[in-house]
C-alpha cells in the first residue's frame, strides 16, 4: 500500500479563507484540518502526498502546512492556474478563476503513477474513510476495459450545519453498492429529525437521511487522466455560452463515465461524521469534535512531533 498516492485540491483555499494566514487551527498544537486528513492518510498505508495549489500561494502554503508534511511523507506541488486550457483553446477574456475539480486533478498527470485518492483540503472526513480507501485501492485490478473507482459514502444525516443550508451531492446505488449517480442539491437543512431541500426557497421537500453522500473523497487509477484530457476540450465547447463561470467538475465526469460504461464507481460506507466549516459559526463545534478525538486518543495530541 505505500505505493498509494494521497491528492490534496487545495487550490482554491487562500480565496475561501480570505488568505492562508486566515486558515485558523482546529488542533491542540495549532493543526489545521488538513493535517488530520494527511495523517489518517499515511497511516491507512498512503505513502505519497500531492499537493494541488495556485503559484501564489506556495510560499505561505508551504510554511504554514506543507514543511511538517514533508518531514512525514514523500511530498510534491502542482498548480492549477487559469491558463492551463487544452491546445485550440484560449482563457476568455472575464475569466476569473481555474476551470475546477476535474481541471485540478489533471495537473497531476505528470505527478501520480500509482492508484490514488483526491480529496478537498479543507474537510474532515475521519480515519475509517481512509481505512477504506486504502483497501479497496490497494486490491487487485479489476474488470478489463472499465475503469474501476470508488468514492466514500457519508450518512447524509452526518454531513450537515446546524446553522444553516449546505450543498450535497446525494447518491443513488445498486443494492450492490455501485454508484448510478450523483443529484446536486444546492439547499438542504435539517429539521428536527428530518432532512429536507428546496429549489425556490418556499417548497420543502424530504431526503432520506440515510441518503449516501458525496463528499469529494474519490478514488481513482490513472487511467482518469487520459479521460480527462479528452472529456476538458469537449467541457470547453459545450460551455461556451457559460464559460466565464462554468466548472469542469469531478462529479459530472464520473457521471460521464458512468452513463457511457466506461466506469464502475464501488461506494465505500462509512458511518464517520463529515466535519466542516460552512459556517463561522460551525467553527468552535468543529474545535470540539476534533479535541474530543485527541482526549479519546483517536490522534495524538501533537500529530507531528515524531516527523
Amino acid at each position: 500500500m505505500s505505493s498509494l498516492t494521497l491528492v490534496v485540491m487545495a487550490a482554491g483555499i487562500g480565496s475561501r479563507y480570505g488568505g492562508l494566514k486566515q486558515i485558523d487551527p482546529v488542533g491542540p498544537s495549532g493543526e489545521v484540518v488538513l493535517d488530520y486528513s494527511v495523517f489518517d492518510a499515511l497511516r491507512a498505508g498512503f505513502g505519497r502526498v500531492v499537493f494541488i495549489i495556485r503559484k501564489d500561494i506556495e510560499e505561505a502554503f508551504r510554511e504554514k502546512i506543507g514543511r511538517r508534511i514533508e518531514r512525514a511523507a514523500d511530498t510534491a506541488y502542482v498548480f492549477q492556474s487559469l491558463d492551463q486550457v487544452p491546445p485550440g483553446f484560449v482563457v476568455p477574456e472575464g475569466r476569473k478563476k481555474p476551470w475546477g475539480t476535474a481541471q485540478a486533478i489533471l495537473t497531476c498527470k505528470d505527478s501520480v503513477r500509482t492508484p490514488f485518492l483526491a480529496i478537498n483540503a479543507d474537510d474532515y472526513y475521519g480515519r475509517t474513510a481512509f481505512e477504506a480507501m486504502a483497501g479497496y485501492l490497494g486490491r487487485d485490478a479489476g474488470t478489463k476495459g472499465v475503469h474501476e473507482f470508488a468514492m466514500v459514502g457519508y450518512r447524509l444525516a452526518n454531513t450537515l450545519s446546524v446553522h444553516g443550508t449546505v450543498a450535497r451531492g446525494v447518491c443513488a446505488a445498486t443494492a450492490e453498492g455501485y454508484l448510478v449517480g450523483i443529484r446536486e442539491l444546492l439547499k438542504i437543512r435539517k429539521f428536527g429529525d428530518a432532512v429536507e431541500h428546496t429549489e425556490n426557497d418556499a417548497d420543502w421537500a424530504r431526503l432520506d437521511p440515510e441518503s449516501w453522500t458525496s463528499m469529494n473523497f474519490w478514488g481513482f487509477t490513472p487511467g482518469l487522466f487520459a479521460e480527462l484530457e479528452a472529456l476538458f476540450p469537449e467541457f470547453l465547447r459545450t460551455r461556451a455560452a457559460s464559460v466565464l463561470k462554468a466548472e469542469f467538475l469531478i462529479p459530472e465526469v464520473v457521471g460521464a463515465l458512468l452513463r457511457e460504461g466506461r466506469a464502475r464507481v464501488r461506494i465505500l460506507p462509512t458511518r464517520e461524521r463529515w466535519f466542516g466549516v460552512t459556517y463561522p459559526e460551525d467553527r468552535p463545534a468543529f474545535r470540539t469534535a476534533i479535541l474530543g478525538l485527541v482526549d479519546a486518543g483517536v490522534y495524538p495530541r501533537d500529530l507531528w512531533s515524531g516527523a
